[in-house]
């Protein structure tokens, strides 16, 4: 047996099946976050139902009962998270990986220990590089007082390899505009939806990540591809261009026909990667979430928010945190939110902005 470790999971692949099993494993997917393989480390799915907000960015509804600092049980469909007034996570330090969060209803309010700020929803992705330290927040503001504020993100950590864990630290954005969405149509006319963020995907490539990220190299053929197909509706993921690549299929919501089975959300399916992967939804809908890459194959060692390879290293992030706090926090407060007027945006640490759209498109 082959042990896939990350974290707290193990996932199993029998080497003894041949090359025509497509799926090699399923797991459910009972908890948060949900289990991965090298190269990435972490997945979680934050579906949350807020209610209409209180005028100050956080919702209307009492927040007695609630752990404040720790909010994660769901109550009423949302949570508050570490956030005390709005729901988020506020200032905390990353090092040794990277951080790609694509936003698919609601917004995040992003700032950081270099300067840089963002608000970005509505199909975005920040793709966030730590490297040697970065000290950001990322709170969920509730901009809406007259409705509910729905906010549905995955947030994915891919591992650095040693030679970049201290690269500068860097952050893109991944505008819905510049975000390839595929098309397709199964022999039967129904339609399927694929959101491109790494990987290109039938001649539709996304924007490039940062230029440290493990996914800037071809040969690691990285790829997060989220599926949106039709009940009925048939697609096939393309080959990979080796064996030895890595691929996880998240479904979450609805049934699906994968290789040989029919499975139904919340499933985790590790698929073969060399051969195509032709995926059905059943008589619903069906959502899933593609995670691909070649593995970086390197020791892994983790406390909390950094990762390193050697278990030093991660003593030394603690003191450099300690020593410098990664560029210090400029804001005048732990969960800093912008303004109520301000649309989708971003402030780069060197100054540069981007206005994608106003406030009323921001969700």
């Amino acid at each position: 047996m082959r042990t896939l470790l990350r974290g707290a999971y193990r996932w199993l692949v029998d080497d003894t099946r041949t090359a025509a099993d497509l799926v090699l494993d399923t797991v459910p997917l009972t908890g948060t976050p949900w289990p991965t393989i090298d190269p990435f480390l972490f997945c979680v799915h934050h579906d949350d139902r807020y209610p209409a907000g209180n005028g100050r960015f956080g919702p209307a509804p009492s927040l007695a009962g609630r752990e404040l600092g720790a909010d994660f049980a769901g109550v009423d469909g949302w949570r508050m998270y570490h956030g005390l007034e709005v729901p988020g996570f506020p200032q905390h330090p990353h090092r040794g990986f990277e951080t790609v969060t694509y936003v698919r209803r609601g917004v995040i309010d992003h700032a950081d220990s270099l300067g840089a700020a963002a608000r970005f929803g509505a199909g975005d992705t920040q793709w966030l590089t730590a490297g040697r330290g970065i000290v950001h927040s990322e709170m969920f503001p509730l901009l809406r007082d007259d409705a509910p504020n729905p906010l549905e993100l995955f947030q994915i950590w891919l591992n650095l390899p040693a030679e970049s864990k201290l690269a500068d630290p860097y952050f893109s954005m991944l505008w819905a505009r510049d975000v390839p969405v595929v098309t397709t149509r199964d022999d039967h006319g129904r339609a399927g939806r694929i959101t491109v963020i790494a990987g290109a995907v039938e001649g539709h490539a996304p924007p490039p990540p940062p230029p440290d990220s493990w996914a800037a190299r071809a040969d690691a053929e990285v790829a997060i591809w989220h599926l949106d197909l039709e009940p009925g509706a048939s697609w096939t993921l393309p080959a990979a261009g080796h064996d030895a690549v890595a691929r996880v299929l998240y479904l979450y919501k609805g049934a699906a026909h994968v290789g040989s089975g029919d499975l139904g959300a919340p499933t985790g399916v590790v698929v073969r990667a060399e051969v195509p992967a032709p995926v059905t939804a059943g008589d619903d809908r069906a959502q899933v979430l593609v995670l691909q890459g070649r593995p970086i194959g390197q020791p892994v060692a983790q406390y909390g928010p950094f990762v390193m390879n050697e278990e030093h290293e991660i003593e030394e992030a603690f003191a450099d945190y300690r020593r410098t706090g990664f560029g210090g926090w400029p804001w005048a407060s732990d969960d800093p939110v912008h303004a109520a007027d301000r649309g989708r945006f971003a402030r780069h640490a060197d100054g540069t902005e981007e206005d994608v759209a106003p406030a009323a498109a921001a969700g």
